[in-house]
């Protein structure tokens, strides 16, 4: 299939935008794509193809800038890319649904990769290290700590038995 602009080219580029209720499909060559400028991968291309024309709305979000950076929303749109930790402060509102969106969530939880150290990987302690721990604990003669210790391990035999 050839390119629907120049005529010349294979069209290796499929794009349908809905603007309005309106679809339109275009089939490009790569270059007469780049010259298209779509903007599909910017946020503000997505916000358009779901919900028209926003650049009323996206023009008052561009105003506001980051006060460390001086990034503004249209530049975090365009790369992809927050410009420093102030920026998600600054634009929270208008980044929130979109990490919900794109990460499933908003609290960072983190991830212990399986190649890290045993020493950085969260240690689920047993009863068994627990009843070690309240022997060293009674020779050292340290009962306040010792108490302690036998009580967590009567709540997790509790917890088993259950």
């Amino acid at each position: 299939m050839l390119c629907e602009k120049c005529g010349k080219n294979h069209a290796t580029t499929h794009i349908k935008t809905v603007v309005n209720g309106i679809v339109r499909e275009y089939n490009l060559c790569e270059n007469c794509a780049k010259a298209f400028s779509y903007s599909g991968n910017t946020l503000t291309g997505v916000l358009a193809s779901m919900f028209g024309d926003i650049t009323n709305i996206s023009s008052t979000v561009e105003q506001k800038q980051c006060p460390v950076c001086r990034s503004s929303f249209a530049d975090i749109a365009k790369s992809g890319k927050a410009g420093c930790t102030e920026c998600y402060k600054t634009f929270y509102n208008e980044l929130l649904p979109y990490l919900k969106r794109v990460h499933g969530s908003t609290k960072h939880v983190g991830k212990i990769p399986n190649s890290a150290p045993l020493m950085a990987r969260p240690k689920t302690e047993t009863v068994e290290d627990l009843r070690a721990k309240l022997s060293q604990l009674v020779a050292a003669e340290n009962y306040e700590q010792a108490a302690i210790v036998r009580d967590k391990i009567k709540e997790m035999e509790a917890a088993s038995n259950e």
